[in-house]
């Protein structure tokens, strides 16, 4: 064979071999502080995987603590991140509003972990603001639809989970979340099921901002509240725009929980559009005949409203169509 062949087939065999690589697709890899695995850092193996898979890919995260801002972004679908112990699986970074001194909108910056995708799942994973109680610092920033954490532990101070996207759907399970001040806050339409929610300072738990046009906002279903030594005044939520939704269904309230439930958001007039309720409340801060005059108690029959096949309705967003999610398989 001549020369020029020889040199054609073996740069065929480079572009073959090199296109081969570039259509491999990774679906499990693994990462490890102690580089046993594939990646040591999150945001690196988020990076590696393909945009827009075809299936769902999973990312095993070793017992660590990984000290990085993460983020998923819209590309990165069908990801689950699934630690290997809830508590000593760690994310965690310590921006706050004036750290990063962005504006009147750094709140929004201050994240660890930010989720953009849709079909983004976590499991057994510690995700921190480790900055104190300094103003608003995010933990956890999820924007993308069909979002689901299991077994998680979110953790911060003011603003600590921002569930947020207009008509992005969330279902938090089994999980442990605390803040101080509004630290279950946004627009999504989330349920939070048999979660522990728990208060480390006289404040507020929700800040609602739902849009006018869902049905649904945040719904606690079976949720346990519980507080720090000393707390002994929170409010269940106040409205942080118009048209706020918050429910709470056979929730166990603690004693930190005051008589009148709920709070408006001072020098406005959002109690006449926010939709505060409960049903079956139980322990020492369930006290549904002092609750405020604008909240309500669901009969048996309202209540009923409130399963994860009716919440989670496509037709309940802003976007038409069907596509039956339902992350508790109902």
């Amino acid at each position: 064979m001549k020369l020029a062949g020889k040199l054609l087939l073996i740069c065929l065999a480079v572009v073959g071999t090199a296109m081969s690589s570039k259509a491999e697709v990774n679906y499990e890899m693994t990462v490890a502080k102690d580089g046993s695995g594939d990646f040591t850092s999150i945001q690196a193996a988020i990076n590696a995987t393909k945009a827009f898979p075809d299936k769902p890919i999973v990312i095993h995260i070793k017992k660590g603590i990984y000290i990085e801002k993460v983020c998923v972004y819209s590309w990165n679908n069908k990801l689950t991140l699934k630690g290997e112990d809830v508590n000593e699986t760690i994310i965690t970074y310590d921006d706050h509003f004036e750290k990063l001194n962005l504006g009147r909108n750094s709140t929004f910056h201050t994240y660890t972990v930010k989720v953009e995708a849709n079909d983004f799942a976590a499991e057994n994973l510690t995700i921190m603001n480790s900055s104190g109680p300094v103003g608003q610092a995010v933990a956890l920033h999820v924007e993308g639809d069909r979002c689901q954490f299991r077994n998680c532990r979110i953790l911060g101070h003011q603003d600590t989970l921002y569930a947020a996207g207009e008509g992005s759907r969330q279902y938090y399970k089994d999980c442990f979340i605390e803040g101080t001040t509004d630290f279950i806050f946004g627009e999504a339409i989330a349920v939070f099921d048999s979660c522990t929610i728990n208060s480390k300072s006289d404040s507020y738990v929700t800040a609602a901002s739902t849009s006018e046009n869902q049905p649904f906002g945040y719904v606690f279903l079976n949720c346990t509240l519980t507080a720090d030594e000393g707390v002994a005044s929170c409010y269940l939520g106040r409205p942080w725009r118009a048209y706020a939704k918050v429910v709470y269904l056979n929730c166990a309230l603690g004693d930190h929980i005051l008589a009148q439930g709920w709070s408006n958001w001072s020098g406005t007039e959002r109690d006449q559009t926010a939709f505060y309720a409960e049903f079956e409340s139980t322990g020492a801060g369930a006290n549904a005949e002092e609750r405020v005059s604008w909240s309500h108690q669901l009969s048996a029959k309202e209540a009923k409203e409130y399963t994860l096949e009716n919440i989670f309705k496509v037709e309940n967003r802003v976007k038409s169509g069907s596509d039956n999610w339902n992350p508790a398989g109902e």
